[in-house]
């Protein structure tokens, strides 16, 4: 049993995230009333401000948001947006995105392959005042979705609604883009059921259970180019942030220091589909852990894979091949995976 006294450390740090939510919302009061201003300016309107975020590059404050509105020529869009205090360059992050979607989307259209990603409606940057007297606004504009991302029907109130017509299809199509996402060039690094948008119509009765969505990939802000390097040699130490990604669905090797690869790719896949079949991880940790990193490291590096309920036991080899702690025992490639499936 868990001590229940309080324990300082965790009394700090809640203290110092409040703080910094506090000095977030007072900059976003700052902030978001010029982004109408200019959103509007731009022929945008039913604007809506929906997330807003900072981080610190070289010692200067950097905010990131998600804005939704109406374009007379678009329709519903999302506006991803990043203001930077240095106005003589543009947001590297978003900018890199930017490029990431152009190159998928121009290999996908030569390729005559169907959409694996949203299209880029606009994409622009501006010199504005708000932090300084200038700084610089990044914009990528693309199609806003109703449906929202597989993670909405992963939830509690909505898994128990799905049909296993359903949760086949969506374990199929995201393996289908996550392969062709490969084949395009790309390593997503970030695969999980938020980065997986419904495209389409998402039925709410039981008459309609067999008639289900298409899918995008979205939020190639970790995306890395494939070369031979990165293709062949699992061994690669990565030349930045080794763990970079979202915890809950981080390869053993990431862990370890290694560099992304295909079998990353295929791991955190791996995770979603056991997580789409049954509605929770296979992996958890205590939301309460005072080191939630090295947690979720002990989670993915030794606690065994999960037995599927006897109803999906047809998945469990899929499973446990994507799931392997090692890289040489995991899948090699999305398309084994993809016809492994197509034989269920």
């Amino acid at each position: 049993m868990k001590n229940s006294a309080s324990n300082p450390s965790t009394e700090k740090a809640c203290a110092k995230q409040a703080s910094t939510e506090q000095a977030l919302q007072t900059q976003a009061q700052k902030i978001l009333p010029v982004l109408t201003t200019l959103f509007s300016s731009l022929h945008y309107n039913e604007i809506a401000h929906q997330r807003v975020s900072q981080q610190s590059d070289s010692g200067e404050a950097n905010y990131q948001g998600l804005t939704r509105g109406q374009h007379p020529q678009f329709g519903q869009v999302m506006i991803k947006w990043q203001l930077s205090a240095d106005s003589n360059k543009e947001s590297a992050d978003l900018a890199y995105e930017a490029d990431v979607l152009k190159s998928i989307n121009i290999s996908i259209s030569e390729n005559s392959l169907p959409a694996i990603a949203p299209p880029i409606l606009a994409y622009d940057n501006v010199t504005i005042q708000i932090l300084k007297p200038s700084s610089q606004l990044t914009i990528l504009v693309m199609p806003y979705y109703p449906n929202g991302s597989l993670a909405s029907q992963l939830n509690s109130q909505n898994h128990s609604r799905l049909t296993n017509i359903q949760k086949h299809h969506f374990i199929g199509r995201s393996a289908y883009l996550i392969s062709h996402l490969h084949n395009a060039g790309w390593l997503h690094n970030d695969i999980k059921p938020s980065n997986i948008l419904l495209d389409g119509f998402m039925p709410n009765h039981a008459d309609n259970s067999s008639i289900t969505p298409d899918l995008l990939l979205t939020d190639f802000a970790l995306a890395e180019a494939i070369n031979d390097d990165i293709a062949q040699n699992s061994d690669k130490n990565s030349t930045g942030d080794s763990a970079a990604g979202t915890p809950a669905y981080l390869a053993p090797e990431r862990w370890q220091g290694q560099g992304a690869t295909l079998q990353s790719d295929i791991y955190a896949f791996g995770i979603m589909m056991y997580e789409t079949l049954t509605g929770e991880r296979p992996f958890n940790i205590d939301n309460q852990s005072g080191a939630p990193l090295r947690e979720w490291a002990i989670q993915h590096c030794q606690q065994p894979v999960p037995t599927l309920p006897l109803e999906y036991s047809g998945y469990q080899g899929i499973i446990d091949k994507a799931l392997a702690k090692r890289v040489e025992r995991r899948y090699q490639s999305m398309e084994e995976i993809v016809v492994d499936l197509e034989r269920l």
